[in-house]
C-alpha cells in the first residue's frame, strides 16, 4: 500500500494487485515479469524478507536463472512526474547478491517523447543484505 510520500510503495497487497495498488504495470513488450514474493525464491542467496522494519514482508523479484543473456523484464510506473530540479526523487531498496545468473538492474526516465534516458544502474552488490 502507499505511504505518505506521492508514488510511494511497500508492496504489502494482495497477490498481485501491487500493479494496480502501486501504480506499476508489468512491460508488455519485455521478455519476462516481475513478481511479488515474502520470501527467497530460489538459492541461497536470496533474501528471506524485505527491508522493511515491523510487519513489512512483500518485495518485488525476478528470477533470472532461466533467462538468456539479454532478456529485460520491466515494470512501468503508471503516474507521470513532472521534472523538477530536487524535488522528484526515485528511493529504492535492492537485493542483488552476485551470482552467475546475476544481470544488471537500470532505472529510466522517459521523456515527453518517448526516449529511454539510464538514470542508474547496477551489476552487483557485493553484500548479501538490502
Amino acid at each position: 500500500y502507499y505511504t505518505s510520500i506521492p508514488g510511494s510503495c511497500n508492496f504489502e497487497t494482495q497477490d498481485q494487485e501491487w500493479t494496480t495498488v502501486c501504480g506499476l504495470t508489468q512491460d508488455t513488450t519485455d521478455d519476462f515479469d516481475w513478481n511479488i514474493s515474502t520470501s527467497a525464491v530460489t538459492g541461497q542467496t536470496n533474501p528471506h524478507t524485505d527491508h522493511t522494519p515491523g510487519k513489512g514482508q512483500s518485495f518485488l523479484y525476478v528470477n533470472s536463472s532461466t533467462q538468456k543473456e539479454g532478456n529485460r523484464a520491466r515494470i512501468i510506473t503508471t503516474k507521470f512526474f513532472p521534472a523538477s530540479l530536487g524535488v522528484c526523487r526515485v528511493r529504492f531498496w535492492f537485493w542483488m547478491f552476485a551470482s552467475r545468473q546475476t544481470g544488471v538492474l537500470k532505472v529510466y526516465t522517459v521523456e515527453e517523447h518517448g526516449t529511454d534516458i539510464l538514470m542508474w544502474s547496477s551489476s552487483r552488490n557485493e553484500e548479501n543484505k538490502w
